[in-house]
């Protein structure tokens, strides 16, 4: 006698997060839940049918070579390397380009946080981008950029280069989001940031939130009340270990070594904007080049999300 759906043997693998499968696993997996569903008592159990058909749907994203979040949104953060005011403009930069970006494709953007200089540059800024199909994209934008260009804020007029590092996170279903222990978490809160106005009644609510076993940190400020930077900072933090688990999930997988952080500073570099001696944009990963910088500045970045969707299909 086949397989029968009630006696469970469909659900085995059901709890395995599909976004460590590769390609082939989840064509496999796939195929076993089509088998289920061909079975004459798959919907005895409604529950236990509906979280395969689920399931299935989240692995028909990873067989065709992405993840089960692609089609949800991102939050990206970009912190300023070493350089000083050339290093925070050039965040600066980067946060333009992908705020272009997301109005070409009517997406949204939303601050989270945001530690702006007197030169309109960042230390480091947090935003959300929302839409159909944002993490997907824009998922592979993390890494070093490094911009080459005269710098201005030299009187000297020198070329100067400058680095910064970009952060891009899914927003992690119940599911899977990690549990996080009241001992394990240091919250500070502080004021936030901001200029007056509407903002004065935010400038006491800045939340800061520390994963002591890893140490990885978040900061939210743009909420309206310290409660709702706090619960922001906790979703957002989870994100991050769920990231931190699967990269390191991934790298186990090809066998890759671990480095516990990413260097800002050159050699590092996933794409490089050369403003001076000449004109180009390259992606390093993929040897894409772009002439016209100053399209690619203003969010002209579909030819390289392309190529790297292109060249990560296995």
């Amino acid at each position: 006698m086949g397989p029968r759906f009630k006696s469970g043997r469909w659900l085995q693998n059901s709890a395995i997060h599909c976004q460590y499968m590769t390609k082939d696993e989840a064509k496999k997996r796939i195929k076993e839940i089509e088998d289920a569903m061909a079975l004459p008592d798959f919907w005895n159990d409604s529950g236990k049918a509906q979280a395969l058909i689920k399931e299935m749907k989240d692995l028909a994203a990873v067989a065709e070579g992405g993840s089960r979040y692609d089609n949800g949104p991102a939050t990206i953060s970009i912190l300023a390397g070493a350089g000083g005011d050339d290093a925070e403009d050039f965040a600066g930069i980067l946060f333009r380009m992908y705020q272009g970006y997301a109005t070409q494709e009517g997406y949204e953007v939303r601050f989270l946080d945001e530690n702006e200089n007197d030169h309109g540059g960042y230390r480091n800024v947090t935003f959300e981008i929302e839409g159909k199909g944002v993490y997907g994209n824009v998922k592979h934008e993390a890494g070093v950029h490094r911009l080459v260009r005269i710098s201005p804020f030299n009187a000297n007029g020198k070329r100067q280069t400058s680095f910064a590092l970009v952060e891009v996170l899914p927003k992690v279903t119940d599911e899977d989001a990690v549990e996080l222990k009241d001992e394990d978490l240091d919250i500070q809160f502080a004021k936030s940031g901001g200029a007056g106005g509407q903002n004065v009644n935010k400038r006491e609510t800045a939340v800061r939130i520390v994963h002591k076993p890893t140490g990885l940190s978040v900061h939210v400020s743009n909420e309206r009340s310290q409660q709702a930077n706090r619960e922001r900072g906790l979703t957002l933090l989870r994100s991050k270990l769920f990231k931190q688990e699967e990269e390191r999930k991934e790298k186990e997988r090809r066998g890759l070594s671990l480095a516990p952080t990413t260097a800002i500073e050159w050699g590092s570099q996933i794409r490089s904007y050369v403003l001076h001696p000449y004109k180009l944009v390259k992606d390093h990963r993929t040897d894409t080049e772009v002439h016209d910088v100053d399209s690619v500045l203003h969010g002209g970045l579909t030819v390289f999300i392309q190529a790297m969707k292109e060249s990560t299909v296995e």
